[in-house]
């Protein structure tokens, strides 16, 4: 029998977090950190890439609201079903991929949209 190691203690709050955004909304790498009170962006993108595959992981997003770079039609295909705010592409853009619209579509951890992460 193979034996599970535990999550770490910083990867499974944040796995708490991306677990608590509501479908059609998101969160940014930064807002988890901020929300946590520690790490930043990028040690949250490291959890969720190791270990988020059983969490909504397409709800936690770039700032910019570009979609994941090789997750981009299972990100957007999740969105529409979601009802995520989505500002769809310029015809020039390559590929035709759109954004999220971030200023509807981010979580502030509340009721609301946007406004900062949780005190």
């Amino acid at each position: 029998m193979v034996r599970m190691e535990e999550l770490p203690d910083y990867a499974e709050r944040v796995l708490e977090v991306a677990e608590l955004i509501p479908p059609g909304r998101v969160m940014t790498y930064g807002d988890i950190a901020e929300w946590l009170g520690e790490g930043g962006p990028r040690q949250v993108g490291r959890v969720l890439a190791l270990y988020g595959g059983a969490v909504p992981w397409w709800r936690v997003v770039r700032a910019d609201g570009t979609l994941l770079p090789g997750h981009e039609l299972s990100a957007l295909a999740r969105y529409r079903t979601e009802g995520t705010p989505l500002r769809e592409a310029p015809r020039g853009a390559e590929g035709h991929v759109p954004r999220l619209d971030m200023r509807r579509a981010r979580w502030d951890g509340g009721g609301g949209a946007v406004g900062g992460a949780h005190t």
